[in-house]
């Protein structure tokens, strides 16, 4: 391997080990300062990784942690901030629930209609900040947000058992889909079952590195995110691009609550998973918005979930896994800039060598060149 490629990989691996080495240790003061011992519930967490029950829990979990987070990655390769991947993904995996409850397809027809249902809700939720930006000048952060609170309130009125609703005890829900709208998962046995749409995880991750780096509209997005009026010079419309961004973002969005709504709950409704969409941000920051560091940031955010709560029963509080999160956002963007400075420091550093060594050699060649006349 070439000496600039090992200082690359360097670089790329220096920014998330540093962050989850300051978050392990700042997690450890945490515990000391209430008088709790710093190195037990960590123990007692990777302890719960080798049982087969919390591996499928986490393998579970990881797979929609994963989806949202390529959501937000999408939009953190053309330098936006879609903050309401939330927002797209509840509401996305509320009209697959609505639709599977009230159409009965076969399976080969009705899985698809539930999958383009959840794409086109999250690709048209996140358009509507997508066209405020290009048309408006708004800030898609600002959008999102707003988009985030609608999205909520939407979800509640759609709750109605007049509108969409069926009320099951004190629990709101959609009703049941119908089972031809179900995908079977794995059956480990007593370890439990592998959400059948772990797989779409592994595939939307392979499309994404795919796109980005092998086709002319992955050029042109990281182009445009990297300089607008530079891809605008080399013909990229940054516009269109926004726009587009957007909707892709929305579209994998609408995804990320599929898994468990297709393969566990067959409903939405009060117990179903929410928050996923702004963990999806500190997964992508990270795994640094690549596909293989998104799979070992979504792994260790759903361990630090399913392993927690085993810390109940020794003393210690769960929300330190809560605290260790956020303690690595925190870390992530500190250590990625100081990453980035160094790599900086040392590429000028480069640089200054090469052009020394330059004018030394043109120096020696022009000294020979007046001796040999």
């Amino acid at each position: 391997m070439k000496k600039f490629d090992k200082e690359r990989v360097l670089l790329a691996v220096a920014g998330p080990v540093i962050a989850l080495a300051v978050a392990f240790v700042l997690s450890a003061i945490v515990l000391v300062a209430s008088g709790k011992n710093p190195v037990e519930p960590f123990a007692l967490m990777f302890e719960q990784a080798g049982y087969a029950d919390v591996q499928v829990l986490i393998l579970n979990q990881a797979s929609m942690y994963y989806i949202a987070a390529l959501a937000v990655a999408i939009g953190f390769r053309m330098n936006l901030f879609n903050i309401g991947v939330d927002g797209q993904y509840q509401l996305g995996a509320m009209m697959a629930a609505i639709v599977g409850a009230h159409a009965s397809l076969p399976a080969f027809l009705q899985v698809p209609l539930l999958l383009l249902t959840a794409v086109c809700t999250g690709a048209f939720w996140a358009g509507i900040a997508g066209v405020l930006k290009v048309t408006r000048g708004v800030s898609e952060v600002v959008a999102t947000i707003m988009l985030n609170a609608i999205a909520t309130s939407l979800i509640v009125y759609m709750w109605k058992p007049d509108v969409f609703g069926v009320k099951i005890g004190n629990n709101s829900t959609t009703g049941e889909m119908h089972e031809s709208g179900w995908i079977p998962g794995i059956d480990l046995g007593a370890a439990g079952e592998i959400y059948g749409l772990v797989i779409l995880a592994v595939l939307l991750g392979i499309g994404y590195w795919v796109t980005l780096n092998r086709t002319r509209f992955g050029f042109d997005l990281r182009a445009s995110g990297a300089s607008s009026s530079a891809a605008a010079a080399s013909g990229v419309d940054p516009r269109r691009m926004v726009l587009t961004a957007m909707l892709l973002s929305g579209a994998i969005a609408g995804l990320a609550g599929l898994p468990i709504l297709l393969g566990d709950s067959h409903t939405y409704n009060l117990n179903f998973p929410t928050g996923i969409g702004f963990l999806g941000i500190g997964i992508a920051l990270l795994g640094r918005n690549s596909p293989v560091g998104i799979v070992f940031a979504a792994l260790l955010w759903a361990w630090l979930d399913k392993a927690s709560p085993e810390l109940d029963f020794h003393g210690y509080d769960k929300e330190i896994a809560v605290i260790m999160q956020g303690l690595i956002v925190l870390s992530v963007v500190v250590s990625y800039e100081a990453v980035r400075e160094w790599g900086l420091r040392r590429q000028q550093r480069r640089v200054g060598a090469e052009l020394a060594a330059g004018h030394v050699l043109g120096a020696n060649n022009t000294t020979k060149e007046v001796a040999g006349r």
